[in-house]
């Protein structure tokens, strides 16, 4: 796909994405005291920048895997059919699990992957979403945790891309497209 010319409004600063994070890691840091071990899995490409915050904010022992589960590609818009790219490397069965995405839009991604390792008998399994867009959702799904609510606009920054570009944004932003007159 070729690049689209846009512009990017800042909707999320870099501070009160560190902030919330912080609130979160008590929250989550509650609900998993006294674990053994909790399994942070991170949804890929996305949730890569969010996870490394988050466990570095948690004062439990983690450990860390990662899907890589796709359901847009170069789009904009989600395919609705999920493929897993890359599966955990170690075994769930019987252990603390903690499940992180990038952004929950339609629900598909993240009601597929849940499936998926709920059949894997995991002691416990929680999600959590940076983002939540609820406008958009198809599937009656909600993350046991959510960063920020957002509009149904296109976001990127913080991880998040657009054809594999402006993960490095240390904010999250919306894009508005230059050739949408």
């Amino acid at each position: 796909m070729p690049h689209r010319p846009h512009v990017i409004d800042q909707l999320i600063s870099a501070k009160a994405i560190a902030a919330r994070i912080e609130e979160l890691a008590r929250e989550i840091e509650a609900e998993f005291k006294g674990t053994e071990m909790l399994i942070v899995i991170g949804l890929l490409r996305g949730s890569f920048v969010f996870i490394a915050d988050l466990v570095r904010e948690l004062d439990l022992p983690v450990e860390v895997d990662f899907i890589e589960a796709s359901s847009y590609g170069n789009a904009t818009e989600s395919s609705r059919e999920v493929r897993i790219l890359k599966d955990l490397r170690g075994k769930i069965q019987g252990r603390d699990v903690l499940v992180v995405e990038d952004i929950v839009d339609t629900g598909f991604t993240l009601h597929h992957v849940s499936l998926m390792l709920k059949a894997r008998e995991p002691a416990k399994l929680r999600t959590i979403a940076l983002l939540d867009k609820p406008s958009r959702r198809e599937i009656d799904l909600k993350a046991d945790w959510i960063g920020f609510e957002i509009p149904d606009k296109f976001v990127v920054g913080y991880g998040i891309d657009f054809a594999q570009r402006n993960r490095d944004l240390p904010y999250i932003g919306t894009v508005r497209f230059l050739d949408q007159g």
